[in-house]
């Protein structure tokens, strides 16, 4: 860490502690910097304040009982006065896919009353082209006394946006070795957020404008969703003409120039499913392409539930063993999941028959699942001895290793070829 740098920058307040704040508020933390965690969610902060973390994420739990012991982080509620803001909170689409940036907007009011100038604000929530000059009006309309080029011999306040690019399950890894994209509405902004990633990254940092930052990382999900996509689709086609899709992709994957995506039951998480609408948003008549990709993965998990349902229906009272709530293997993250979409569908249509949710790594059902009188958490043997029908919506790691004659007598549905 340069040497200047505590001195200059005092403490940094990361607002936001969730899958990406507390990661972050951790490694800077463990690189010698004190940081306060802000959240409004109570459990989040007393876990933190006790050096636990309040989801699974590898080596996590280690930085931050170290860091909270060393006193070089700690979590409140309020927000405090502070060099430097993250701010790292949820982005979600509302009515009609339109950018919910209510959560945004919430966070910088919290921070206004603080300014005093010089400070530094970066935005490092996912977010539609335009948001993070939305939140530097927002703080200007707010304090006519602090200025973002000095005019009127005002104090500055910087603005950046510095998105990150981790994987559930590696994000203490990636932070790290990741190159990171920093967008600043200002060069100087730019370049005081590059030297505060430094600290921990070591990787390449490139710097750009604020709204190319924005919609890079939004486009490197809405490349990932238009391939998931051309797999989901190939995956209907080869059911409709009786090929095994997982096979018919290995073998086109032999091409050197060919790497196509495995299908599953549909895309889920906070990046993945939910990015791609912002570039619609912001670009509805040229965005044909993502939109159509967004369509066609949001119909999968329908005809996931359509698929289940007319096996079902060969059972007067069917039970169905569903292995997986999350949206990816080995994370406990059901964001946007479509595993979890599917089962609660399957909950409503299949009012006489039972769904036994196997998931090791939630310990409750998650609450849109707790009305269904039919649906209960239960371990992988009972579901599995129980169950007419075994669904794999997740494979989860344990899931793969089941021995395969288990499954005899039963209809099986692997929607992600992990049974074959």
């Amino acid at each position: 860490m340069r040497e200047g740098w505590m001195h200059e920058t005092k403490t940094v307040a990361v607002i936001g502690l969730g899958y990406i704040g507390l990661p972050t508020a951790a490694i800077l933390a463990t690189n010698g910097v004190h940081v306060i965690g802000v959240d409004v969610n109570p459990v989040h902060v007393d876990a933190v304040n006790r050096g636990e973390v309040p989801f699974v994420e590898p080596d996590l739990a280690t930085q931050v009982a170290g860091a909270v012991t060393q006193g070089l982080l700690r979590a409140q509620k309020e927000t405090p006065p502070a060099r430097t803001y993250i701010v790292a909170v949820p982005t979600p689409f509302g009515a009609g896919h339109r950018p919910d940036l209510s959560c945004i907007d919430a966070a910088t009011d919290a921070i206004i009353p603080q300014l005093r100038g010089g400070e530094l604000i970066i935005l490092e929530s996912t977010s539609p082209p335009g948001a993070t000059r939305h939140l530097a009006d927002r703080v200007l309309a707010a304090r006519p006394d602090l200025s973002l080029d000095g005019s009127g011999s005002r104090p500055l306040v910087h603005f950046a946006h510095a998105p990150e690019r981790v994987l559930p399950g590696r994000v203490m890894i990636e932070l790290v070795t990741n190159d990171r994209v920093i967008g600043g509405l200002t060069r100087e902004a730019a370049e005081r957020a590059r030297e505060l990633y430094a600290i921990f990254c070591r990787a390449d940092l490139h710097l750009t404008d604020a709204t190319t930052a924005e919609l890079t990382k939004l486009v490197e999900n809405s490349y990932r969703d238009v391939n998931i996509a051309f797999a989901n689709e190939l995956s209907l086609i080869a059911e409709r003409l009786d090929v095994d899709v997982w096979r018919l992709i290995e073998l086109a994957n032999h091409h050197p120039r060919v790497d196509i995506l495995q299908p599953g039951p549909g895309v889920g998480g906070h990046c993945i499913a939910v990015d791609p609408w912002f570039i619609v948003d912001a670009a509805p008549e040229e965005s044909r392409l993502i939109r159509t990709a967004r369509d066609v993965n949001d119909a999968k998990p329908l005809h996931v539930i359509d698929t289940v349902a007319a096996h079902a229906s060969r059972f007067d009272r069917p039970v169905i063993a569903a292995f997986g709530l999350t949206f990816k293997p080995d994370i406990d993250d059901v964001r946007e999941s479509p595993a979890l979409a599917i089962v609660r569908a399957l909950a409503g249509r299949l009012g006489d028959g039972e769904i036994w949710v196997v998931e090791p790594h939630v310990e409750v059902l998650p609450s849109t699942l707790v009305a269904f009188p039919n649906v209960r958490l239960g371990p992988g043997d009972e579901a599995l001895a129980r169950a007419d029908i075994a669904l794999l919506l997740v494979d989860h790691r344990q899931f793969t290793e089941i021995d395969r004659e288990r499954f005899e007598g039963k209809i099986v549905i692997d929607t992600r070829g992990a049974w074959r």
